[in-house]
């Protein structure tokens, strides 16, 4: 993050301590349609464009340990291998044998020298190569070049590992930019993997999401513990181009440190904004990391169903020079669990105030303008012209992008 930036940044968090009502032009938002939120066509249309056609996390590159360490995931719905290669490339493909679609591999993780189908024992490389298959006398004319698995895109952001169903989706670089220069500051190369964490919750995807791209809720929710040390008044926003955006907001005294992280390693080339402040950045569609020059969660929200999700904490922190992890990890990591404790506490109620005649829509105020950023990024993916005209959202806030 180059200073012009941090400039930015800080400036930005003094005029929004300071301000006594929205900056001036800033547009009334629109009402959020509810069905956004429950119509399974309009939630049909979410799953094919954008869970099918997004760049999704899917693991750090000290989960492949080795030649043929894999990671298997249903996350984006489809079934899908990641495997590292005998390069130190890390592929993808679909869990799907080109013969009659039987699985590769059945564990969530493991280590194979290449894949074999249990059903008839087509046999492929770690590349995807078909390099064997039974009774090959009775395919007659089978091409075993023309036969290799299926690849899903799979490309890395430092060590962390993304994968996209759509063949043409953008580069990661390109598509996650500028966050790939602002990262640079926490020296992601030399992250390594915790441990992470998961939990079931019985609410759509987007009411846990919404939580966490905003910090209007912090003197409801939070009242012991993160509005005691974050000053929600002083947060101040920046809208990127793909639906990501950053939010950053200032402890509320200078001094302030978080109790769990002392002692724990620190990067110290970190900026003034990280290092003395809260950012929060959302990767579109579904990835939070508020990071700390001490480490910090990926914060994955998907979808299970149409009325419930999964929350995954993956953590990660800067190398502590192998051995274990340290055991003031154990306190940082109770005491996040607790605040998590306290987003989740409304969702399953809030799920069915959704499903009653008493939920017309959501009116944003200027705060939780990241959400309608988005949702105007959701009808971009899915195209304003396959959405019935009462679900869109009227885009309004593209002319305040930054690059």
């Amino acid at each position: 993050m180059d200073q012009a930036t941090v400039q930015r940044f800080l400036d930005g968090m003094k005029y929004e301590a300071g301000r006594t009502a929205p900056p001036p032009g800033f547009p009334q938002l629109p009402d959020i349609p509810a069905g956004r939120y429950t119509d399974p066509d309009f939630l049909a249309l979410e799953r094919a464009h954008v869970w099918k056609r997004s760049w999704l996390y899917a693991g750090h590159m000290d989960e492949f340990p080795k030649t043929g360490s894999y990671l298997f995931t249903r996350k984006t719905g489809s079934p899908i291998v990641v495997v590292r290669d005998k390069d130190d490339t890390v592929r993808a493909f679909y869990n799907t044998c080109r013969h009659r679609g039987g699985p590769l591999v059945k564990d969530a993780s493991g280590c194979v020298p290449g894949f074999v189908c249990g059903y008839h024992g087509w046999t492929y490389a770690l590349d995807g190569t078909l390099v064997n298959l039974r009774d090959k006398r009775d395919f007659v004319g089978l091409d075993p070049a023309q036969r290799s698995l299926v690849p899903v895109r799979c490309e890395r952001f430092y060590n962390w590992i993304f994968i996209n169903e759509d063949p043409q989706a953008q580069p990661l670089a390109e598509h996650f930019a500028p966050f790939t220069q602002y990262f640079e500051q926490f020296q992601p190369a030399t992250w390594r993997f915790v441990m992470q964490e998961g939990f079931d919750v019985k609410c759509n995807v987007k009411v846990l999401m919404d939580a966490f791209l905003e910090v209007y809720h912090l003197k409801s929710i939070h009242t012991n513990t993160v509005d005691r040390f974050l000053d929600h008044r002083g947060t101040t926003i920046a809208l990127y181009r793909n639906g990501h955006s950053l939010m950053v907001t200032p402890n509320r005294r200078p001094d302030w440190s978080d109790p769990g992280t002392r002692g724990m390693r620190r990067v110290e080339t970190a900026s003034e904004i990280s290092a003395k402040n809260n950012p929060s950045f959302n990767f579109f569609p579904n990835l939070v990391t508020p990071v700390d020059p001490t480490g910090a969660p990926f914060l994955l929200f998907w979808p299970t169903s149409d009325t419930t999700m999964r929350i995954e904490c993956h953590w990660f922190a800067p190398d502590w020079g192998g051995g274990p992890r340290s055991p003031q990890w154990d306190v940082r990591i109770e005491n996040f669990d607790r605040i998590l404790a306290e987003d989740l506490q409304f969702a399953e109620s809030i799920q069915q105030s959704l499903q009653s005649p008493g939920f017309k829509g959501i009116p944003l105020n200027y705060q939780e303008r990241r959400i309608y950023h988005w949702h105007e990024e959701l009808d971009r993916r899915i195209g304003a012209e396959r959405i019935p005209a009462a679900l869109r959202v009227q885009p309004c806030l593209e002319r305040y992008w930054e690059n």
